[in-house]
C-alpha cells in the first residue's frame, strides 16, 4: 500500500490553507508545487520529481489524486526544444511526456510556471489585493512602492511555457525576491520549504491589502447615486424572485441555464455608485475571472424604483444590445483557427438596488460565476482606491476566452445528464413517491426544490439528496399545496436558488377511505383542497414563472389509478383524483401554445415508503378488501396482470420518462404505473 510522500502531505496542507481563505484565491483559481526527491519504482534510483495542482482543481479541497505527477529533468528539459512563444501551446501536449507513472490530474498550463522556477515549493495564487496592484495604471511602480525589491512586477503575458520562463529569470537575477506580481493576472511566491512559501504568498498578499487599506480613497467607486441604493431587504428579494425567471430566460436565448442570486453588500453597493457603468463596460481583468463571467456582464441602467414592468421591458432591450455588442467582440478579434462562438449571452446580470444574477450550465458553475465577478469588484475596487482601473486589452480577454487549450479542456468534460439546466419543484417530497422522485431527477441532473408540509421530512430529503450529489443540488421548502401565499414563497425561493423553475411535479396527497354514508363534508374538503385545488394552485403558479422564462417546461401531475377506476368506499379520493386527471388534458390544451407540456402518472397500490399508505390509508384499504395490513402490497401485485408490487421507484422512473426527452412531443397523456390494472384501462 502507497503512502503519501511527506512533501506531497505538507503541499496538500498547505493548499488547503491557503484556498480555504477567499482571500488568498479564488475557487479553482491558482496552484501549488513542490519538488522532492522519490525513489523510480523501475530503476530503483533517485528521481527528482514536481507534483503540482492539476488542471481544473480548487486549492481548498485538493487531493492527491488531483496532483499531477512530473519528472523534473524531462520537464526542464522541454526548454531545449521549445519553439517560441507563437507556438508556446503546443508544450502542453508535451507535458504528457513528462509524467511519472499512471493515474493523477492532467496537467494545467501553468505547470511550466512552478517546473522552471528553481524553488522546492511554488505558489500561484489569485488574491484581489494582489490582482488589485496588478489590474491599476501604476502597478509596476505601486509594486515598487509596497515591496522594494522583495516583490518583482511581470509584465502582462498570457499564461503559458513562455511565462514560465520569465518567472525562472526574474527569480535567478533578483535572489532577494520572494515573489511576484503578474500584471493583469496574480501573485507567484516561492520557498524552500512548505512553511516558507506559504509564508511569503501570505506576506504578499496581506501586504498588499494593507498598502490599499492604507493609501486608498475612501470611496474608490465615487458618490452614491439618487435612486441606485438598495431596496429593503423583503422589496428587494421580492422583486429578485420576480425578475429571475425573465433573466434566467434572456441568458438561456442560445443554451439553457441555471441561475444563481446574490444581494451582497459589496455588489449592492458597487451599483449604487456613480462609476459603475464605466467600470462594468472595462470588464474583468484576471484570466480566472472573464473564463467564467465573460468579457463583460449585463447591467441595468435604471434605477432601483423603476416600476418593475419598465425594469423587465429595459432588461429584453439590453439583452438584445449585449447578443449584438458580443457578436460584434467575436467577429473583431476571432481568427480562422478560433473555436466557435460559444453563446452571445451574459452571463452576469446587475440590477441596481437588487442584487447580482449568474448563469451556468448548472448551479455550481452559476454560483461560483458570481463568486467570481464579486471577486472582480473588489479588485476594481483596490486598484481605483490607489491608481485607476485598467485591465488587460479586450483582445488579449479574448485570446483567453477563446483559447483553444480552455476548448479542448470544455471538450474533455463528462456529457451533460439528460436533466442538466433543468429545475424541478416537486411536491409532497418528503416521502415516498415524492421522495423517489426527487431522488430520481437531481440524479440524472436536474436541481430540485424539496417542497412538502412536513419541514423537517423535506430537509431530511435535501439533506441525503446533497450527501450524493452536491450542496448544489438541492434546496427544500416548507408548502401547504393548499395555501396560494405559501405556493408563492416557494416558487420565489426556487427563483432566488436557481433561476425558476421548468419542471413541476404535483404529487401531494392523502386519502380517506370510508363508505359514501360515513364521508362527510371535511373529509370530501380536505381532500379536494390538497389535490384538486392545491394541483390547481401549484400549476398556475408554475405556468406563471415557465411563460416568465419563455423556456417551455413540463408539469406532471401524479394522479392515480383511481381517477378512471370506480373502488369500493373511495368517493372522495376517488372524486378528487378525477379532478386532478381532468386538468391534465385542460391544461395540456392550454399550456401547449407556451410549449409547456402537461402529463401525468396513474399510480396503483404503492404501500412501501408510502407516506399515505402509513397514514391510516393502508389500514382502511385492507379493511376494505379483508387482509391484513402488511400483506396489502401482496395482495394489489396479486390482482395485477404482472403480478408485481409498485414502488415508489416505479413512479418516479415514469416521471422521467415524461421528462427526460425521449418523448419531448407528447402532452396531455397519463401513463398507468399499476402493474396491469385491466379494470383501469385508458379508453
Amino acid at each position: 500500500m502507497s503512502t503519501t510522500h511527506p512533501t506531497v502531505a505538507a503541499l496538500l496542507d498547505r493548499a488547503h490553507r491557503l484556498g480555504a481563505d477567499p482571500r488568498n484565491t479564488n475557487y479553482a483559481g491558482g496552484n501549488a508545487s513542490c519538488k522532492a526527491t522519490a525513489t523510480d519504482p523501475v530503476t530503483r534510483e533517485n528521481a527528482e520529481l514536481m507534483w503540482v495542482k492539476g488542471s481544473g482543481g480548487d486549492l481548498g479541497t485538493l487531493t492527491e489524486a488531483g496532483l499531477a505527477v512530473l519528472r523534473l529533468d524531462r520537464l526542464r528539459a522541454l526548454v531545449d526544444v521549445y519553439p517560441g512563444v507563437d507556438r508556446e501551446d503546443e508544450m502542453v501536449s508535451a507535458f504528457d511526456y513528462c509524467l511519472h507513472g499512471k493515474g493523477g490530474a492532467a496537467p494545467s498550463i501553468d505547470t511550466a510556471m512552478h517546473g522552471l522556477v528553481e524553488a522546492a515549493h511554488v505558489d500561484h495564487l489569485h488574491p484581489d489585493a494582489g490582482i488589485a496592484f496588478a489590474s491599476a495604471a501604476e502597478g509596476e511602480a505601486l509594486t515598487k512602492e509596497c515591496f522594494g525589491d522583495r516583490v518583482v512586477w511581470v509584465p502582462w503575458r498570457r499564461p503559458g511555457f513562455q511565462l514560465g520562463l520569465d518567472i525562472a529569470k526574474i527569480k535567478a537575477e533578483n535572489p532577494q525576491a520572494i515573489g511576484v506580481i503578474l500584471g493583469g493576472h496574480g501573485i507567484t511566491a516561492w520557498g524552500d520549504t512548505s512553511p516558507e512559501c506559504e509564508a511569503r504568498s501570505l506576506e504578499i498578499i496581506r501586504s498588499a491589502q494593507a498598502f490599499i487599506d492604507a493609501r486608498g480613497a475612501a470611496e474608490p467607486f465615487g458618490a452614491l447615486l439618487e435612486g441606485y441604493g438598495p431596496l429593503p431587504e423583503a422589496q428587494r428579494r421580492a422583486r429578485a424572485a420576480a425578475l429571475a425567471p425573465v433573466i434566467r430566460g434572456l441568458a438561456s436565448t442560445d443554451a439553457a441555464q441555471v441561475g444563481h442570486f446574490t444581494d451582497a453588500d459589496p455588489v449592492l453597493d458597487f451599483l449604487a455608485r456613480e462609476k459603475h457603468p464605466a467600470l462594468v463596460a472595462l470588464g474583468t481583468s484576471c484570466p480566472d475571472h472573464f473564463l467564467r463571467t465573460k468579457v463583460r456582464p449585463l447591467v441595468v441602467d435604471l434605477p432601483a424604483t423603476a416600476p418593475l414592468e419598465d425594469v423587465i421591458a429595459r432588461l429584453r432591450e439590453l439583452h438584445t444590445g449585449y447578443r449584438v455588442e458580443y457578436q460584434a467582440y467575436y467577429s473583431r478579434h476571432a481568427t480562422v483557427e478560433s473555436p466557435p462562438m460559444r453563446g452571445a449571452d451574459p452571463a452576469i446580470v446587475l440590477v441596481p438596488g437588487v442584487g447580482m444574477f449568474s448563469f451556468g450550465k448548472d448551479k455550481q458553475t452559476a454560483r461560483v460565476a458570481g463568486e467570481f465577478y464579486l471577486n472582480a469588484i473588489n479588485v476594481m475596487r483596490g486598484a481605483e482606491a490607489i491608481s485607476t482601473y485598467a485591465p488587460i486589452p479586450e483582445s488579449e480577454k479574448f485570446r483567453i476566452e477563446y483559447w483553444e487549450l480552455e476548448e479542448a479542456k470544455l471538450r474533455r468534460l463528462p456529457a451533460p445528464k439528460p436533466l442538466a439546466t433543468r429545475v424541478a419543484l416537486v411536491t409532497g417530497a418528503g416521502s415516498g413517491i415524492g421522495k423517489a422522485i426527487a431522488t430520481r431527477l437531481a440524479a440524472e441532473g436536474a436541481c430540485v426544490v424539496v417542497a412538502d408540509l412536513n419541514e423537517d421530512a423535506a430537509s431530511a430529503v435535501v439533506a441525503e439528496i446533497r450527501d450524493g450529489m452536491g450542496a448544489d443540488v438541492a434546496v427544500s421548502v416548507r408548502m401547504d399545496v393548499a395555501d396560494a401565499d405559501q405556493i408563492d414563497v416557494a416558487f420565489e425561493a426556487a427563483a432566488l436558488a436557481f433561476g425558476g423553475v421548468d419542471l413541476v411535479v404535483n404529487n401531494a396527497g392523502l386519502s380517506i377511505s370510508k363508505p359514501l354514508l360515513e364521508t362527510d363534508e371535511a373529509d370530501w374538503d380536505l381532500q379536494h383542497r390538497v389535490m384538486a385545488r392545491g394541483s390547481f394552485l401549484v400549476a398556475k403558479a408554475a405556468a406563471k414563472v415557465m411563460i416568465d422564462q419563455g423556456m417551455g417546461g413540463d408539469i406532471v401531475y401524479i394522479a392515480s389509478k383511481n381517477a378512471v377506476f370506480a373502488g369500493p368506499n373511495n368517493v372522495a379520493y376517488g372524486a378528487a383524483k378525477a379532478d386532478q386527471a381532468h386538468q391534465v388534458r385542460l391544461l395540456a390544451a392550454e399550456l401547449g401554445a407556451h410549449r409547456i407540456r402537461v402529463n401525468g402518472v396513474n399510480p396503483d397500490g404503492v404501500v412501501r415508503g408510502s407516506g399515505i399508505f402509513a397514514g391510516g390509508w393502508g389500514a382502511q384499504r385492507a379493511a376494505v378488501y379483508g387482509v391484513p395490513e402488511e400483506k396489502l402490497g401482496e395482495y394489489y401485485a396479486g390482482r395485477t396482470l404482472l403480478k408485481r408490487e409498485v414502488l415508489p421507484e416505479h413512479v418516479a422512473a415514469a416521471v422521467f420518462a415524461l421528462t427526460g426527452g425521449d418523448l419531448s412531443l407528447t402532452t396531455g397523456l397519463h401513463i398507468p404505473v399499476d402493474a396491469g390494472v385491466a379494470a383501469a384501462f385508458l379508453r
